[in-house]
């Protein structure tokens, strides 16, 4: 739409109400800046390779309306293209799949990309396992950050290897820096098994199922009965996004 001399999309779904005041002005959580107002119709498709060719911004947008300005689309595209096998891997009917997936536990695990850190913050340092001389600094604290919400020393100090950041000595990092905050959730996404025995990666394009990507990243606490209100959480949002994207699913959508 047009207002005021400026171009607008909408963010959601709406109706128009004369004198409701739903103007970009009164209400800009529906609307965003920009937009082509010459044709309507389907938003235009994605472009560029890897992720961007599977998720244009515009459907990013719109599955995530609240999402932090943190999290921008193009540390995530950025992040993405650093782990080749991401949204690359299979036919173009799998790697929908494994974006929906990916995107679907992000959302749930950030509230719709809104927290960058975890609410309820603990040290989280556990020395008994993680690799090697990877202790807790002193002074620093191993809550949830990022997409992921990457948790506990051990993690931070894998994903700061893998990466080539110091993550271990600083772990704010992880909610400071967009990119590397994408690139944790990559890494966990496509390298770790977490409690299943697969990478989400391998479970989406191998055929396991979105299930099994919950396992992955919190089945020890939701999976086999133990919290199915949360598990359902996660199938919506994989159901939604699988619908903004044109796809279905493959395998089980439950853990």
């Amino acid at each position: 739409m047009t207002y005021n001399g400026g171009k607008y999309t909408a963010r959601q779904a709406h109706t128009a109400c004369v004198g409701c005041g739903w103007n970009p002005v009164a209400a800009p959580s529906l609307w965003q800046a920009g937009g082509d107002c010459t044709g309507g119709g389907d938003p235009p498709p994605p472009t560029g390779s890897g992720i961007a060719a599977i998720l244009s911004e515009s459907t990013f947008n719109t599955m995530f309306p609240g999402r932090n300005g943190f999290y921008t689309y193009s540390a995530l595209v950025a992040a993405a293209n650093t782990f080749p096998s991401f949204a690359t891997s299979g036919d173009t009917a799998t790697r929908k799949r494994e974006v929906a997936a990916f995107l679907a536990n992000i959302s749930h695990e950030t509230g719709g990309l809104v927290y960058i850190e975890e609410i309820n913050k603990s040290v989280m340092c556990d020395t008994s396992w993680g690799p090697p001389g990877c202790g807790c600094a002193a002074g620093k604290w191993y809550y949830g950050r990022g997409p992921i919400q990457l948790s506990w020393n051990g993690n931070y100090c894998a994903a700061g290897n893998a990466l080539g950041v110091d993550l271990k000595n600083n772990p704010d990092l992880v909610a400071q820096n967009a990119t590397i905050a994408w690139r944790t959730g990559f890494w966990f996404w496509t390298t770790q098994t977490g409690a299943g025995s697969m990478t989400g990666h391998n479970a989406i394009v191998n055929g396991a199922g979105f299930g099994e990507t919950i396992r992955t990243i919190n089945g020890a606490l939701e999976c086999n009965g133990r919290n199915p209100a949360q598990v359902q959480s996660r199938i919506n949002n994989y159901t939604r996004f699988l619908g903004l994207l044109g796809a279905s699913a493959v395998g089980n959508n439950g853990c």
